[in-house]
């Protein structure tokens, strides 16, 4: 039986030292952002939600640091956020919730609790230089030297746990060497949970999204020291002069993926469908009505998109509406598909 208090439990144990409860627990510094989104020509006969079957659909997004630090620390080492509101034709909203991870942490509430507690910050314990020369000898990776300023290490909890549970091990390696981006649209991101799709056919497929940057990836110089604070201008300067846009990628699995564990990947040969573009091209003056307080929710679903059985799809449906209560978000129409 499930633990009817665990949406609280995981928001206040992903909750910082150095955060602030007005703010998103995780995703705490962001900025918003609106555009369209296009369908391609095929995207009508995968799915037959809204978005997919009409010509254009007026969207808002939220770009995020995916730390809940209430200080901004733009180029330090982080997963990266991209939540995307679709709003339809009807009046609805559905929303797709992505970040530059391609795989979660944990299979389940249970195992995803207890992360977010191993895995708070603790304070940082570099190495010196012996340190780092033993483990090198042991072919074990040193740890990064701090960055200017930092002085509790988002790592040390989240790999010891990896180093216990090898369904960690995956996510926790790649948020570990992740980086940080120039652009939040010079990044990829996972919507990392799958879901069920339904064709104009009638048929259903068990399919994981993702967005790819028409500019392509591309990552700051990790030599170089960080600039705290500069995604947010670089955002807005460069939809001042051009339009930012994404392609939306829909993988389908097939017999033997693992539908209900998003700490598991799926086969990089299976087959991609392009649904469609994302095009950004403004920064609202009004970040608090169009980002801050806007509630985006994994759960939002349209009819033609239904949630898998994912255990930890369905807590974190629960942990956003628990959140957004509790800072104060907007209340959002919401729909479990």
């Amino acid at each position: 039986m499930s633990d009817p208090g665990m949406a609280e439990k995981l928001v206040k144990a992903l909750q910082r030292p150095d955060g602030d409860l007005a703010l998103r627990p995780v995703h705490s510094i962001g900025i918003g952002a609106t555009g369209y989104f296009m369908p391609s020509p095929i995207a009508r006969n995968f799915c037959v939600a809204e978005h997919f079957n009409t010509d254009k659909t007026d969207v808002s997004v939220r770009f995020s640091n995916g730390s809940g630090c209430a200080v901004v620390h733009d180029g330090w080492s982080d997963v990266r956020g991209m939540a995307v509101r679709f709003h339809l034709p009807d009046g609805t909203d559905t929303d797709l919730i992505a970040m530059t991870l391609p795989e979660f942490f944990a299979p389940t509430p249970e195992t995803f609790l207890e992360f977010a507690e191993k895995a708070a910050p603790k304070p940082y314990e570099g190495e010196t230089p012996w340190q780092k020369i033993w483990n090198y000898l042991q072919l074990i990776l040193p740890k990064r030297d701090p960055y200017p300023g930092e002085t509790i290490s988002p790592d040390d909890g989240a790999i010891a746990y990896a180093d216990k549970y090898a369904f960690s091990q995956l996510g926790v390696m790649q948020a570990a060497q992740i980086g940080a981006p120039t652009s939040y649209v010079r990044a990829a991101y996972h919507a990392v949970h799958t879901f069920i799709v339904t064709g104009s056919d009638g048929v259903r497929r068990w399919v994981r999204f993702s967005w790819q940057p028409i500019a392509g990836v591309l990552n700051t110089n990790p030599e170089k020291t960080p600039d705290d604070d500069f995604l947010r201008a670089e955002l807005k300067e460069r939809l001042s002069k051009d339009s930012a846009r994404f392609s939306l990628m829909m993988m389908v699995g097939e017999v033997g993926d693992d539908f209900n564990n998003s700490s598991r990947p799926w086969p990089p040969h299976r087959k991609r469908i392009m649904m469609g573009t994302l095009t950004v091209n403004t920064v609202p003056e009004d970040q608090i009505a169009q980002s801050e307080k806007l509630s985006f929710n994994p759960g939002l679903l349209t009819p033609g998109i239904e949630a898998s059985d994912d255990p930890v799809l369905k807590i974190r449906i629960d942990t956003y509406k628990t959140s957004s209560a509790w800072r104060g978000g907007s209340p959002c129409p919401f729909s479990e598909g």
